[in-house]
């Protein structure tokens, strides 16, 4: 059995618990447990990644459904960072975008650190400096 193989494909989203133990595990932001639980059943598609019954690695799309759609929660366990499982996490992503949102749609992404060299292999471009991103920070 080869490491890949050694994990399974669930596209579900995840418990609160689950969520918010990944992105801390994985350096991201906390969120609350209020707002996991009315963020999550809000996510237009989700997918984690598994090795044996443990979530290793999430990633989620947000937005209207329609017109808008934004890439988010991208996250994999340190231990299992390195193999892989964000390229595959990406591509479960893409083939949701590419079967389920319209061509006019406008789909947009956060790019931490390093990140943006997977993103980039996906098709995203940087927007600046036509646009930037910007944020509110509370």
């Amino acid at each position: 059995m080869t490491a890949a193989s050694s994990y399974t494909t669930r596209l579900a989203i995840p418990s609160s618990t689950t969520y918010q133990h990944l992105r801390v595990a994985a350096g991201m932001s906390a969120k609350s447990t209020a707002a996991a639980a009315k963020g999550l059943p809000n996510s237009l598609f989700a997918v984690q990644i598994l090795h044996g019954d443990e979530v290793v690695g999430i990633g989620r799309v947000i937005g209207d459904g329609g017109c808008f759609f934004q890439v988010t929660d991208i996250a994999v366990l340190p231990p299992h960072q390195g193999k892989g499982l964000g390229k595959r996490i990406m591509g479960e992503i893409m083939q949701f975008i590419e079967t389920e949102v319209p061509e006019s749609a406008y789909v947009s992404l956060i790019a931490d650190g390093q990140a943006q060299d997977l993103y980039a292999q996906f098709g995203f471009k940087h927007t600046a400096p036509a646009s930037v991103g910007m944020a509110l920070t509370r």
